[in-house]
């Protein structure tokens, strides 16, 4: 049995991109819905989810296992130990859920799936927390349709993602139902009521259509990550994504899109003159600021990934992920700084007692990212209301716009080219999973692929595949007024959770009255 709950869970992960098998997701998890309910104990149930969330997690996130083969320091092998140890830890929520729902319904069986569900909701924000979190994959993404059609996502603006993912559990739990239903030999009950949780997956809602009136290109240069740091390149790196970004002479003032890493330069000044001369142009920041103005065009707006330095007695000390906003007239018009920093990739947790073990970043650099201070909304005038949401950051549910001043759209530049080839579709999920969330448009320029004009209600209006240099331009889609969502955040879930739970309850006070 360990072995099949393992699979199971291994299974269930196939509901992800880039496969999208959801209803492999949804017989899994009833497999492990009937794993409970024979549990016998929350000690047993526990380990049945433990087991479940091994397979689930290993498979999910195998894409990192490719960041080992782009760091000379730590043999290529050494990165699936790394998946396998970090679902050691991640299957540790699947396995509080699991304990806390048999514990919840120890007495009537039936108040399980309720209880499970509410318990799940919790597991995933627990993980989106905890030690800076990892919510990546949450189970609500199995329920996104493809690019044109949102799918059962669609009702994310009224739940989160976390508690769709405790819908998800429900719908599971329906199939396992139907699955009893056809044992007893009512076979056209049960495929009634399977067809409930599939109809609602497969939901044909289209998005609203609609086009704003701010005008962009956005640009992926294809730059690889086994290039991207080589100072030898970066004279042509820039060359390449400068000629994607020139105007065409039908384009009016524009917002530009550059994605995170696609900019060498160092564009501020005041740094020591070594780090200017490791870089492409002349080595002085405003002759490269310039430069970079001219090639966007005149009245038109850059916003470019870029790294600025933190120097502290005239040293470099750290370094900030930035988002920078820079005019045609080579001025910096604003800044954001990535506040959900990637432990082991922008930086070393517990540097003084794991570096002398030998251990270091996944990434190049000496230097530690420092965090920023969280969601921002930048005024731009002409070009709107930008919210910066830095690569990894877009998969914080609830915590990706500045709620006090709404965005116009969402801009998350991203450096995917280190993800291996499952990372990309499941980051650009996740992105769209936000879109429909909030109500707002989310446009993603990243290196390698995949980047996208997402509208709000989920739907890719254009994109990039992986590896392949392109350049999109359009008008970026409208905004929906705020959702239910981007008005209470996640509180709107922790309200699923005392629904879900109460429901167990309810459910437990009938059977006890019988």
């Amino acid at each position: 049995m360990p072995f099949a709950l393992i699979g199971a869970g291994a299974l269930a992960a196939t509901g992800f991109q880039p496969l999208a098998l959801w209803p492999f997701t949804l017989a899994a998890l009833a497999f492990l819905i009937d794993r409970l309910e024979q549990a016998g104990s929350a000690r047993r149930a526990a380990l049945a989810g433990w087991l479940f969330g091994l397979g689930y997690f290993a498979l999910g996130n195998n894409w990192i296992a490719t960041a080992f083969t782009y760091q000379a320091a730590m043999p290529a092998w050494l990165g699936w130990i790394a998946v396998v140890l970090l679902a050691v830890y991640l299957a540790v929520f699947p396995a509080f859920a699991a304990f806390f729902a048999v514990w919840l319904a120890r007495r009537w069986r039936a108040a399980l799936l309720p209880a499970f569900a509410g318990s799940w909701v919790i597991a995933e924000l627990l993980r989106a927390t905890l030690f800076t979190g990892f919510a990546w994959n949450p189970l609500a993404m199995v329920a996104l349709g493809g690019f044109t059609r949102p799918g059962l996502a669609a009702i994310a603006p009224w739940t989160g993602t976390y508690a769709l993912s405790g819908i998800v559990v429900l719908l599971a739990g329906l199939w396992l139902f139907a699955w009893r239903v056809a044992q007893a030999y009512r076979l056209y009950a049960s495929a009634v009521v399977a067809a409930v949780p599939a109809g609602l997956m497969m939901l044909p809602l289209q998005g609203s259509g609609g086009e704003g009136h701010l005008t962009y290109t956005l640009v992926q240069p294809n730059i690889g990550q086994d290039t991207i740091n080589e100072p030898s390149l970066y004279e042509s790196q820039f060359q390449g994504i400068a000629r994607l970004s020139l105007p065409r002479a039908a384009d009016t003032p524009r917002v530009v899109l550059w994605p995170e890493g696609g900019l060498p330069d160092y564009l501020r000044p005041g740094y020591p003159q070594g780090f200017y001369n490791a870089t492409t142009f002349a080595a002085d920041p405003a002759l490269a600021r310039a430069r970079i103005g001219q090639v966007i065009g005149r009245g038109s707006l850059l916003l470019t990934g870029a790294t600025d330095l933190v120097v502290q007695g005239g040293e470099v000390a750290a370094a900030r992920n930035v988002v920078t906003a820079l005019g045609a007239d080579g001025a910096i018009r604003g800044s954001y700084a990535k506040a959900h920093l990637v432990p082991y990739g922008e930086y070393l947790p517990l540097r003084t007692w794991l570096a002398p073990l030998g251990l270091s970043r996944l990434v190049s650099g000496s230097l530690d990212f420092l965090p920023g201070p969280g969601p921002r909304t930048l005024e731009m005038g002409s070009f709107g209301k930008a919210g910066l949401q830095i690569c990894y950051e877009i998969v914080f549910s609830g915590e990706v716009t500045d709620r006090a001043h709404r965005p116009d759209y969402i801009f998350n530049p991203s450096n995917d080219g280190w993800f291996g080839a499952w990372g990309p579709p499941q980051h650009l999920a996740q992105a769209r999973m936000r879109a429909i969330e909030e109500g707002l448009p989310v446009l993603r320029a990243t290196t390698t692929g995949i980047s996208a004009v997402i509208d709000a209600d989920g739907v890719v209006r254009q994109s990039v595949p992986r590896l392949t240099a392109g350049r999109l331009d359009g008008r970026v889609p409208p905004a929906h007024p705020p959702t239910l969502f981007a008005r209470l955040g996640n509180r709107l879930a922790l309200a699923w959770v005392f629904a879900l739970l109460g429901a167990s309850l309810v459910v437990a006070r009938r059977r006890r009255g019988r």
